[in-house]
């Protein structure tokens, strides 16, 4: 799947020590979610709602 018009940001979770992770939030239905060390790697998508859970459920 391309992501055309993906705005990729920096999660404000990713620490110091290179676990970086940038989420693109800004394409509708989808949200994308990358490595921001291999910007031209896999890229993982998933529904909006889906993402919005993940996002808001409590830490186990």
């Amino acid at each position: 799947m391309e992501l055309i018009g993906a705005e990729w940001r920096t999660s404000s979770r990713s620490g110091q020590d290179n676990n970086c992770v940038e989420v693109a939030t800004n394409l509708g239905d989808v949200v994308g979610v990358r490595d921001s060390k291999d910007l031209d790697g896999p890229v993982l998508v998933v529904d909006a709602y889906s993402w919005r859970l993940f996002v808001v459920a409590p830490p186990r």
